[in-house]
C-alpha cells in the first residue's frame, strides 16, 4: 500500500503544526518543578510526551523520511521561539512594568539550559524514529503497540541521559538527579501506554484516509537529509 510522493498531505501539515506547539508549550512549562506525591518532575512532563506519540504516528504512516522531516520543523520552530524569547528578555522593560524578573524566570532560558535540550530532543526523536523505522521491517508491520512503547523507552531514555546531566550537573545534587531521569522516561512512557489505545485508532484512520503505510526499506538514516521525503 505505499505510495512514494514528494509531497506533503494536509493531515501531516496539521500533525507538524501541532508537534512545533507541544515542544514550544513544553519548554515554557518546563520552567515549572512539580511534585507528584514524592516524586519530583517538570512541567513539561504534561503535553512533552505528545510529541513522541506524534513522531510514532508520522513514523508508522508516512515512514522515516517524513518523521526526519518532522523532527527538524519542530527543531526549527523550537529554536525560534527560544531565540525571540531571549531577545525579548534582554530587551529592558518599560519603567511601568514590575514583572521583569518574573519574565526572565520564565523566558530567559539559560544557554547551557537551551544547549542541552536542543541537543537531547534531536537524537531522542531521531532514536525515537530510527526504533520505530527498524521494527517495522522486521515485523513486517505487526505489533505497533510493541515498537510504540520500545521505540518511546529509547527515545526518551537518550532524552534523559543527554539532556539532564548536561543541563543540571553541578546544579542539581546526584543524589537528585538519577531519580528525576529515572522518573521521567517511566512516566512518560506511562503517558504512552496509557493513551496507547487512542495511539492505533489515529494510526489506523490516518492509513485508512492517506492511503499510505510506509515501510523504509531503501531509506537512507542520515538525519541530514532533511528535503529527501
Amino acid at each position: 500500500m505505499e505510495k512514494k510522493n514528494h509531497y506533503v498531505s494536509v493531515l501531516f501539515m496539521l500533525f507538524s503544526i501541532l508537534f512545533c506547539v507541544c515542544l514550544i508549550t513544553a519548554n515554557v512549562l518546563e520552567t515549572k518543578q512539580i511534585a507528584v506525591g514524592p516524586i519530583s518532575l517538570t512541567g513539561g512532563l504534561i503535553v512533552f510526551p505528545i510529541s513522541y506519540i506524534i513522531n510514532d504516528c508520522v513514523c508508522e504512516v508516512w515512514g522515516y523520511r517524513k518523521a526526519r522531516l518532522l523532527i527538524w520543523l519542530g527543531f526549527a520552530m523550537n529554536f525560534f521561539f527560544v531565540m525571540m524569547a531571549a531577545l525579548c528578555d534582554l530587551i529592558p522593560g518599560a519603567s511601568y512594568w514590575t514583572l521583569g524578573q518574573s519574565f526572565h524566570d520564565i523566558f530567559g532560558l539559560a544557554p547551557r539550559i537551551a544547549f542541552a535540550s536542543f541537543i537531547a530532543f534531536l537524537c531522542g526523536s531521531f532514536v525515537n524514529a530510527y526504533v520505530m523505522s527498524k521494527m517495522k521491517i522486521s515485523s513486517q508491520g505487526k505489533n505497533f503497540s510493541l515498537r510504540a512503547i520500545l521505540s518511546t523507552i529509547f527515545g526518551e531514555g537518550v532524552d534523559s541521559l543527554i539532556f539532564f546531566p548536561l543541563a543540571f550537573i553541578g546544579v542539581i545534587p546526584t543524589s537528585a538527579l538519577l531519580p528525576l531521569m529515572f522518573w521521567q522516561v517511566i512516566l512518560k512512557t506511562a503517558y504512552e501506554i496509557v493513551v496507547l489505545p487512542i495511539t492505533i485508532r489515529v494510526v489506523r484512520k490516518l492509513k485508512e484516509h492517506e492511503g499510505v503505510d510506509v515501510y523504509d526499506e531503501d531509506v537512507d538514516y542520515n538525519v541530514l537529509q532533511v528535503f529527501n521525503i
